[in-house]
This record gives C-alpha cells, structure tokens and sequence, in this order.
C-alpha cells in the first residue's frame, strides 16, 4: 500500500536539501579531476554560499524559534528541529572542507610553488617585502579601537574579519582590549618577494600590532567573524508610496541586524570570546535571538574561505580549466540586420556556450541605433553595472526613443547596485519603474517596438538569465528571441500591467505569474497523466534550480502513479522525493554541478506524441508562483525543438558531474562503468552548444523519446 500523499516522509526538508547542495559544490573541490585552482575556487564558492545562507535562511528560522513557532513544514521539522539539523550538517561539511584545504590543496599547491605562508615560513627578503607594504600601504588604512569606559564597544560590520588584541600596558600592568578591523579595500593575499607566495593580510596586521599600539605590551590577537541578518523585510506596511526610499531605508538598516553566527579561530581564550559574544548580545534589539552554543563556529584555520575565489584567478593556465570562445548563432554570424534574422526564423540561445554580446547585448545595441525602432523596454533583476546593455538604453535615450525599464530593487544583495543604475537611467530621461513592494519582478524579458512598412512590429526575448554580462560568462541559460505577434502581444501586456493600473486579463501564450503560472502547469501535468491513464504515454523533463513547492510536488507524485515518467533535473534544493514505491516510482532526480552554473529553467512535456517545450525565468518554488513576477513561453517554433531536447538528453546521460537523489534522501555521484566514456555535459556543450551530436544514432533518439517509463 502506497503513502498518502501529505505524509511527512514524502518531504525532504527545504533547508538540509540546500546543505546537500553545497555538499555537492564542496564535492567539486574535493575531486582530483577538477584543476588545482578550480578546486580552491569551489572552497571560495561553499564558503561564500554558506555566509549567505546564514545571513537569509537561518536567521529567518533563528526569529521564527525565538517567537515560539512549532509549526512543523511538510517534511515534518519544527524551525528549532531544522536549526539543529543545520548546525550538525554545518559542522560535518566545515571540517572535511578544512581538513581537505589543509591536508591536499594547499600542500598540492604549494607542490606548484603556490603558497599560502605564515609569517614564520618567511625569508629575510619576503619579510622586507611585507614590512615595506605595511608602512606604505596597510598602516595608513588602520584604524585601532580600544574598548574602555570612554571607547564602547565597535560596531562589527557583516562578515568583516578583526582581530581581538589583548594588551598589556608596559609602565601599569593593567590589560585592555582593542578590535582591529581586516580592511577589505586592501587584497586579502599580499605578495611577498615570490609572486605566487602570499601572506594573509591579516598575519601581515598580527605581526605588525606594535607599531598599532605603541607603549603596550601585545598579550594575543585572535581572529573573528560576524554574520548578520540581512534580509529584507517590508511586510510592516511602512513602505508608503516611495519604494526606493523604503529599499534605501532597508538596506541602511541591514547593516546592524542581528548577529547570527560568530566565527572565531581556534586558540581565542574563553573570556575573549565571552567578551564578544556579551557585546553582540548587548548590540541587539530586544526582541531579537540571543547568541546560542550552535550559532558559535570554531575553526582551526582560514577565516573568511570566500577570499579563495580571488587566488584562484591567478595566471596559471595549466592548473586551471582551458579557456574557451563562445559560439556565435549561425543566423548572425554575417553581421547583418538582427530584425531581418528573427522575422525570418525565431532564435534559441544557450549561454555561456553562444555569446551573450553577439546575441543580447547586440539586439538591444542595434534596437537603440536602428531608426525605426520606436521603444525598448526591458526588465532589469541584476545588472553587472556599466555593460553594453546599459550603455545601449543609455544611447536609445538620447536618441529619443521611448525607453522603459523595471529595475527589482528588491535583488537580494544587489539593491544598492540597482538604486544606483536606476537613478542613472532616470537621469537620462528613461521612464523606470520599480514594480511593487509585495511582489519582485523576476521575468528577464525584453521588448523592441519597431515602425515597418507592414506596420508596428514587436521584437521579444525572454530567458532564463539576468541581463547580466558577468554571470552570462558562467550561468548556463537558456532564451528564446521571436517577432511571434502573440508572443509579442503578451509582454506588451505584462509590461503594460508592471507599469501602470492595468486590470489582469489572459495572455495568449505566455504562462505568468503570479496570475497564471502556476495553473498552467498543474494543467500540464495533470494533462500528462491523463495521456498515460489513456495509454498514450506520458512523460516529463523539467530543469529548474530549485524544486519545493507542496502543490507541485502533489502533482507530479499523482502523474507518477499515473504512469507519466518524470525526469527532474534540479540543480539545488528538491523537496520531491524519488523512488518511493506506489507514489515517485516512475520518478528519476538528478542535479548537475560543475564548471558553470546550471541556471536555465526548461521544461518538456510529452503532450501524447506532441511535445511541448517551455522556457523563462521561473522555477517551481511558492515565491516564484506567488510572490514574483515571472514569465515563461512556450516554444511555438517546432523546428527548434530537436535542440532543447538534445540539451536535456546530454543532461541527463551525463556521468561526470551528474547526481542521482535516493529514495532515502541521499544523492550519490555518478561515474562512468568500466570501459564507459566520460560524458560531461557541460565539455560537450563547449564544442556543441545544444549538444546535437551527443546521440549519432537515429534509433537511439528514437528510443530516448519515446521511453515511457526512466530506466
């Protein structure tokens, strides 16, 4: 007998699934088959993951226990029984990723004459080198504080790295405590004589505290680090009629959230560290959770890991992955008129593998140059700053067109970047709006209103990515360019709805939320598993970054006691669990960690023979249904398809960085059987950007298409 389907062990819980995933990113690090320095930039990656997983999630469940909620999730956890769940599996992850840092990466990379030093491992030159850049460039940008009845106290700024020095005064006796703050406008690996043998800035502080406090005697200096919670909370309704002001006035206010984990290195005396944590206690408001035993980390080692990710830059080719050239779309490869190519034929791109400039950054170029272009109108989640696309709207602007953007000021931790660029384009005359304070504006589209001969034409992108040019050199994403009138008319309509009192009404293809999105694809799901109850067949593909909402999860277990044969490719968290015998048999997960960031959200359903695609920006989470505004399209254009499903078929073939999740909860890596190729996904799709050439044989697509059921 099957389980009923709200039974709490068909959940996994939201928060550990997420650990799991940056188990898999530390994996990467770990792997002898990655590149040395691509190694220490997976540390960097886990590490910085964690802070920012500290700062929103457990400092969210931190205030739910301290008021008091014991209303367990799905998975059955209490917030107080999912804290002491993270803080186990914290820990777990923390020590292997030292362990492996000290005991494999750095000697490995100290075999390559990469060297993270200690001041005692220093030659009489490397120490002349450091004492040099102290007095020139680090001892200026100090700034000691006591801590005495006349001196409270310092604010402690989030994930700053100081310095806890005991003093001991040289004439009196009597001791003092002082806070140096680690500058972070100063690189946190300085250079010796050597240039790939470097010393932590904060040694190169510790070892110079003399000079800081003259006349005193330096009893110890340990090494400590906040975490504070920074999420943004405008559910007090305080927010008025200015939504900027109301972000500005959040942002300010991050800065002094509560702590939510200390992070001290091993050796600090037990009333040093007392001291701290009774001064952080008296830094809170009164409402706010105490510091508890599990919110205080001891590590022997480096502090602040993230720093890894800049070393890991170092110009050393051999110890890092090859470099590679994106590919330009056939299409446009003769450099001509882009509205021609897409009144011809719609485009699909897949990033990083085609080039973002060639393909976004010049549609909206040549829209703003193009005379007959009329209006741009964009949506802007996270920009990388002064980019092409940018500087394209900044141009169209001048040029007199009609310009129109909506910039999410509520961009976890990009708020500040995007009040700065909204500001700018607003300077420059650009109508920008900032959505609502209840929902975000998560869609990544973009619109071109051009003047033809035929009349008005609308020129549409939707994707999966931010119009970011940074991430677009690392996140895999998936976008769809199209002059499909219906298409069209949709984000006239969607933007139309963001910018002004527009009443909701249906869109012709476009799947929106949080007005439709969600409907839609309880229908196709249910639709599939109508197919297989019918004996037609029934199956579903769906990538996506993260898997947990309830009602989904519901659907998809009833499509699989259905029969429909559901194939999930879920980069992070999944609360779905596979295998279970008489609910999830027919269902296979796995995620894909690797060189890039598995980021595109597309979706495959079988539709009875006729198969339909879908692409955009959300996945299938509570927040993207209901508290975002998302868009996603079908793929109308059937000559495109033989792509999308070559790229979900090399996904789920591949057994390099490929994870299969367990009925018990657990993912496992895959690896190629004896005699096997090596069939990574993200190297094929380096030479191949759909991955086309990945199944030769027209009987084994054949047989991958029509499977009914996953092996």
């Amino acid at each position: 007998m099957s389980l009923p389907l709200d039974d709490r062990s068909l959940y996994i819980n939201r928060e550990l699934s997420w650990l799991d995933f940056n188990a898999r990113v530390l994996r990467e690090a770990l792997d002898p088959r990655t590149p040395l320095l691509e190694r220490l930039k997976f540390h960097g990656i886990f590490a910085t993951n964690l802070d920012e997983f500290y700062m929103v999630r457990v400092g969210g469940l931190r205030r739910k226990a301290a008021a008091g909620l014991a209303e367990p999730y799905a998975d059955g956890l209490t917030p107080t029984d999912a804290l002491d769940a993270i803080d186990r599996r914290v820990r777990e992850l923390r020590e292997t990723q030292t362990s492996h840092l000290r005991d494999t990466v750095l000697p490995e990379l100290a075999g390559r004459d990469v060297r993270i030093l200690h001041p005692d491992e220093l030659t009489a030159e490397q120490w002349e080198t450091l004492d040099d850049y102290f007095e020139t460039q680090v001892y200026p940008v100090l700034t000691p504080l006591a801590v005495d009845p006349g001196h409270p106290f310092p604010y402690l700024s989030n994930l700053s790295l100081s310095l806890a020095v005991m003093l001991r005064d040289a004439e009196r006796g009597d001791e003092h405590f002082a806070r140096v703050k680690v500058p972070k406008s100063l690189s946190r690996w300085v250079p010796t004589s050597v240039p790939t043998h470097f010393v932590p800035l904060e040694e190169v502080i510790r070892a110079n505290l003399d000079a800081l406090f003259p006349g005193m005697i330096v009893v110890g200096a340990h090494l400590f680090r906040v975490t504070r919670y920074s999420d943004l909370d405008l559910s007090d309704g305080e927010h008025g009629d200015d939504l900027l002001a109301a972000i500005e006035e959040q942002v300010f206010r991050r800065r002094f959230g509560e702590v939510v984990r200390l992070e001290v290195q091993t050796g600090m005396p037990s009333h040093i560290r007392q001291l701290i944590i009774e001064e952080l206690g008296a830094d809170h408001e009164a409402d706010a959770p105490g510091l508890t035993p599990r919110d205080i980390h001891e590590f022997d080692g480096l502090l602040e890991l993230g720093d890894l990710i800049t070393l890991a830059q170092l110009d050393l080719p051999d110890l890092r992955d090859p470099p590679f050239t994106p590919v330009v779309p056939r299409s446009l490869r003769t450099g001509g008129n882009f509205f021609e190519a897409l009144r011809s034929n719609d485009l699909l791109v897949h990033h990083p593998f085609h080039s973002f400039t060639a393909t976004v950054e010049d549609f909206i170029a040549q829209a703003a140059r193009d005379p007959h272009v009329l209006a741009i109108k964009m949506t802007l989640y996270r920009t990388s700053g002064d980019t092409a696309i940018v500087r394209a709207l900044l141009e169209a602007a001048e040029r007199g067109k009609e310009v129109v953007v909506l910039v999410e000021l509520k961009a976890r931790f990009d708020e500040q970047n995007n009040i700065a660029w909204a500001k700018t384009l607003e300077s420059y005359g650009i109508h920008v709006a900032y959505g609502s304070a209840a929902l975000k504006t998560h869609a990544k589209t973009a619109l071109v209103v051009r003047r033809e001969a035929e009349g008005i034409r609308l020129y549409a992108h939707i994707g999966s990515g931010n119009y970011n040019t940074r991430s677009a050199r690392v996140y895999t994403d998936v976008g769809l360019f199209t002059a499909s009138p219906a298409i069209g008319a949709d984000l006239r309509d969607l933007f139309n709805s963001l910018t002004g009192f527009v009443r909701e009404r249906p869109y012709r293809r476009l799947l929106v939320a949080p007005t439709s999105l969600r409907a839609g694809i309880l229908a196709l799901i249910d639709r599939e598993a109508e197919h297989a109850r019918s004996g037609r067949g029934g199956r579903i593909i769906a990538k996506m970054n993260a898997l947990v909402d309830e009602q989904i999860i519901r659907a998809l277990y009833q499509a699989s006691q259905a029969g429909v044969a559901v194939e999930l490719i879920v980069r992070g968290i999944c609360c779905l669990r596979p295998g279970v015998p008489g609910v999830s048999d027919n269902v296979r997960v796995i995620s894909i960690v690797g060189r890039f960031l598995e980021h595109s959200r597309l979706w495959y359903f079988g539709n009875g023979g006729i198969g339909e695609y879908y692409l955009g920006s959300a996945d299938w989470m509570p927040r993207n249904f209901d508290h975002r505004v998302e868009a996603v399209t079908p793929i109308d254009d059937r000559s495109l398809h033989p792509r999308l499903g070559a790229l979900l078929q090399a996904c789920l073939d591949d057994n390099r960085q490929a994870w299969d999740l367990g009925a018990d909860g657990v993912w496992r890596q895959r690896h190629a059987e004896e005699g096997e190729p090596e069939r990574s996904v993200h190297r094929i799709l380096l030479g191949d950007p759909w991955g086309l050439a990945a199944r030769s044989s027209p009987r084994e697509q054949l047989a991958f298409w029509s499977a009914s059921a996953p092996s």
